[in-house]
């Protein structure tokens, strides 16, 4: 680093993206990408005449985009806020709700983000340990005086809690903001954007990049009540008001249009997560109850860090953690079922199944 940067900085660790080496070509399995393209109506909103405009600046209120999601959800344009990705709504909300000085709890286990959010903007933080089994205990975010943010389902083991159990914890931390992050909600889940109507505290977060296939396309969405939409504008509009680009908007626009076709994709990503699941407990693996698109994967005999390794030797890459509770386990994002096939060819081959 070097001697500028600011001392409060120096010590803080970044949050590390899945690798994307161009080495050789890889089954990729390892940053939960969508296998499937975006759909038709998404590919032909970005033409060549859009392009052209790519001159003028975007809208920076997004209205055409708002009210697609706002139809969507059974909300209004003021309950829906958008941003350059999840993770830039999510920075913004530690921000805003909890700031510096603040405080925050999250699962010790989940999005690498948030401690990062934490630690960027000074914000004290609680990463609470999950219980033996991976699974969060609520108890441990009721009647807390912080902000309480929980990926569900959580990545990266794939659980999630139940509606009533959000609930539970929303009743509890009236006067502090709930963020519930639901990058994979789309794929078994049941979302929680339907309470946003009854409870003021509540935020919930969603992104294109996992169940819409535009992971490139940098584009998430937040669902809550219209003054907590104004104070996430207030931040977005004092750092970049144009932060989603024309065809951005374009697409994202067109991929809410295209609803169903993303949706059945989602049922495939499901249908082949259940098969794999099964060939893996078949063969002697450990592997959670996923309800995202992605399995946490181990097997005894053999470090996750191996398994890893040999997999990427054989061209297939997944994504592991090194943090001792977790690190016998290997993420494993769900491809086609042709991918999921190698997958399970190779990793019985690995560990000698």
């Amino acid at each position: 680093m070097s001697r500028f940067l600011h001392e409060r900085y120096r010590s803080m660790e970044a949050y590390t993206p899945g690798e994307q080496p161009q080495d050789m070509e890889y089954i990729k399995l390892n940053t939960n990408e969508s296998p499937y393209q975006p759909s038709p109506e998404v590919i032909a909103a970005v033409s060549h005449e859009e392009v052209e405009k790519l001159r003028l600046y975007p809208d920076p209120e997004c209205k055409e985009l708002r009210d697609a999601l706002a139809n969507r959800f059974g909300a209004k344009r003021e309950n829906i806020f958008v941003s350059n990705g999840s993770d830039d709504i999510l920075n913004f909300a530690f921000m805003a709700f909890a700031g510096l000085g603040g405080s925050v709890t999250f699962p010790e286990i989940s999005y690498g983000f948030y401690q990062v959010f934490a630690e960027l903007h000074g914000i004290n933080f609680r990463a609470v340990p999950l219980k033996q089994d991976f699974s969060i205990d609520i108890a441990e975010y009721t009647k807390n005086d912080s902000m309480v943010v929980i990926a569900n389902p959580n990545a990266p083991t794939g659980l999630m809690l139940s509606k009533d159990e959000v609930e539970t914890i929303l009743k509890s931390n009236p006067d502090h903001v709930v963020l519930i992050d639901e990058a994979y909600i789309d794929f078994g889940g049941t979302s929680c954007a339907s309470l946003v109507e009854r409870y003021d505290n509540l935020l919930v977060v969603q992104t294109f990049s996992k169940s819409r296939s535009l992971a490139g396309g940098r584009l998430g969405f937040a669902i809550a009540n219209s003054e907590m939409i104004k104070d996430l504008e207030k931040i977005k509009y004092s750092t970049n008001p144009y932060s989603i680009n024309r065809l951005t908007l374009l697409a994202g626009t067109a991929a809410i249009a295209s609803d169903g076709y993303f949706m059945d994709k989602c049922k495939e990503i499901v249908e082949t997560r259940e098969y794999t699941k099964e060939e893996l407990k078949k063969s002697g693996f450990t592997v959670t109850d996923s309800f995202a698109n992605f399995l946490f994967v181990k097997k005894d005999g053999i470090s996750g860090e191996e398994v890893y390794r040999k997999l990427r030797e054989n061209g297939i890459l997944v994504r592991h953690f090194t943090k001792e509770s977790i690190c016998d386990y290997n993420r494993v994002t769900v491809g086609t079922r042709e991918q999921m096939e190698t997958f399970l060819q190779v990793i019985r081959k690995i560990c000698e199944v």
